[in-house]
């Protein structure tokens, strides 16, 4: 394994990186989807309306699109005839709160206001232990010890076998191991549902 001084190197052989904010997902895999539909008749109350112009000239043809208003940027689903009058659709599931607060974020951007936090976001260091946990795998598909994983991920310096017994880095090291085969043989599936994927 070659040493590298940035916790970001490796974990990407591509020629370009794809911008996950970009990706699109469906309804029923990625809970933050916003699913539109024509609300109603019986629904709709005239006196409380939106203003929905600027969300609706948002909208393409394409039943999947992500768009963006006052900085609210959502994944949006919908049969390609909506209306004036637009309403919400999600399941009452057990991740109803999440898909609630994603249409709360997109409703927000249509009234101008701020977005509020972004609940399926991975956090920085989320991703960062995850870049380890790709470099790690990395390191013992190639048949490197796990002190010279350690050594290379932590920057630290070569660690010899009878000091690993007892090193500090040693259980952190075996975890990021397992995380980078975890992921490698499916696990990567759970991140479309991060962080709540605890509750199904």
């Amino acid at each position: 394994m070659r040493q590298r001084s940035s916790p970001g190197a490796g974990a990407c052989d591509f020629a370009q990186t794809i911008n996950p904010t970009q990706v699109l997902w469906t309804p029923r895999a990625l809970p933050t989807v916003v699913t539109l539909a024509q609300i109603p008749e019986d629904l709709a109350d005239p006196r409380l309306g939106l203003d929905t112009r600027r969300l609706r000239a948002a909208l393409t043809i394409d039943e999947d699109q992500i768009i963006e208003l006052e900085g609210v940027r959502s994944r949006v689903h919908h049969d390609g005839h909506v209306g004036k009058a637009l309403a919400v659709l999600m399941p009452l599931d057990r991740l109803c709160d999440i898909r609630a607060a994603a249409a709360l974020r997109l409703w927000r951007g249509v009234t101008g206001r701020k977005p509020g936090p972004d609940v399926g976001a991975l956090t920085p260091e989320r991703c960062n232990r995850l870049i380890l946990a790709l470099r790690a795998l990395d390191g013992r598909l190639e048949r490197a010890t796990y002190p010279d994983i350690a050594a290379v991920l932590f920057d630290a310096a070569p660690i010899s076998k009878r000091d690993w017994i007892s090193h500090e880095l040693r259980d952190q090291t075996g975890r990021l191991v397992r995380l980078g085969f975890k992921m490698m043989r499916g696990g990567y599936r759970q991140l479309l549902l991060y962080p709540y994927r605890r509750r199904i």
